[in-house]
């Protein structure tokens, strides 16, 4: 665990996946993450496999170096336990519909009267300014809402959901940056904020920041998409043993694709030369690039890519990871052993701080067990 947030204190009634990865970014770096749960508890706690009923695999990799504190919030003790915590705190962050968090007590204006410096984000389904303001939401509503299961259709049109829980990480990763820059506006200013970070608008902005395209302008300069992206032609390339990503991007890249391949006449032509000329033509770049993959195995693509310097990677299932070399050489999975758990793999925290790693600084602590840090907080 780093230290570069230590005595930040995160009171965090978030849920399931969205605000649980946000907070466990910022568990990370040191701050205090007080994780808010009902009677029966988060319950992503459920999801399974996992070797006790309160700690399931995904419950553990969101939610490690936090504290669980069990609080009825419908009830009179619970609402006044709350409170308690809340005076002391940096930051109240929650996942909830406005009206959800008002009938439970935890609003804005009602918190900002207990704690008049506190940073206050909430990460609702969609925004607050719209009709949609008090529907309900999951990773797959806003998938669907988004337009991400459109352009991850299947080869018939059908449109697909990404099988990760996209929208949930993507607007966990804003929440945890909006978090901070309401930490830098109460360092700076000594007062508190309100943040908003709606799924359907976060992803809104995330997606079409590339794909909004021909409607930048008006009138229209052509079609939404980004063409390069929704090409047929870019995939994984077969080779004549396997498949292969091969990414030529810049003009070198291209010169030199067409160059190894001794394809004289492409690696003089304007379409080829010309950033312009390339984008509008990359369809056909990419066929051109498709039916050069099948030419040779992938081992000799692999020398010859590297040798000339182009991006290009093998097709790596999800398992693969947990040997890769890579991935090894840089810790990417620490293991130990946990008194309640047993031998467990950590994915370590992405980030190095003065050359150090998350576990190398101070030893993470595993996901808590339900309400174990109540004692720590209440007589």
């Amino acid at each position: 665990m780093f230290k570069l947030l230590n005595d930040i204190r995160i009171i965090d009634l978030t849920t399931i996946v969205l605000g649980p990865y946000a907070t466990q970014l910022l568990a990370d770096f040191g701050a205090e993450v007080v994780k808010i749960e009902p009677e029966d508890g988060d319950i992503f706690r459920a999801v399974r496999p996992g070797r006790t009923n309160d700690v399931g695999a995904g419950f553990m990799n969101f939610n490690r170096n936090k504290r669980s504190v069990v609080l009825d919030l419908k009830s009179q003790s619970g609402q006044s336990a709350l409170r308690e915590l809340i005076k002391d705190a940096d930051v109240l962050v929650h996942n909830m519909r406005v009206i959800s968090a008002e009938r439970l007590g935890i609003g804005f204006k009602t918190v900002q009267k207990m704690n008049p410096k506190l940073v206050y984000c909430y990460s609702p389904g969609f925004g607050g300014r719209g009709p949609d303001k008090d529907a309900p939401a999951y990773d797959d509503v806003i998938q669907a809402r988004s337009g991400l299961a459109a352009l991850n259709a299947d080869i018939s049109g059908a449109p697909r959901f990404v099988p990760t829980i996209a929208c949930d990480k993507i607007v966990g990763l804003h929440l945890a940056l909006a978090i901070q820059a309401g930490l830098i506006q109460k360092e700076k200013k000594g007062e508190g904020v309100c943040i908003e970070v709606p799924m359907l608008e976060t992803m809104t902005s995330f997606i079409l920041s590339e794909h909004l395209a021909g409607y930048s302008f008006i009138p229209e300069e052509g079609e939404v998409g980004y063409t390069r992206l929704t090409s047929d032609n870019r995939r994984p390339y077969e080779t004549r043993d396997g498949y292969l990503a091969i990414l030529p991007y810049s003009t070198k890249h291209w010169v030199r694709l067409f160059e190894i391949t001794n394809n004289v006449e492409w690696q003089t032509a304007e379409k080829v030369t010309d950033p312009v000329l390339r984008s509008q033509h990359i369809d056909e770049l990419y066929e051109k690039l498709a039916a050069l993959a099948k030419t040779k195995s992938t081992a000799e693509w692999r020398r010859l890519l590297s040798d000339a310097d182009i991006p290009h990677a093998e097709i790596t299932g999800i398992q693969d990871l947990l040997v890769d070399e890579h991935l090894a050489a840089s810790g990417m999975f620490n293991v130990y052993d946990d008194e309640l758990l047993g031998r467990i793999r950590e994915i370590r925290s992405p980030f190095e701080v003065n050359s150090q790693l998350d576990f190398e600084v101070a030893a993470n602590r595993p996901a808590p067990g339900l309400g174990e840090g109540n004692s720590d907080f209440f007589d």
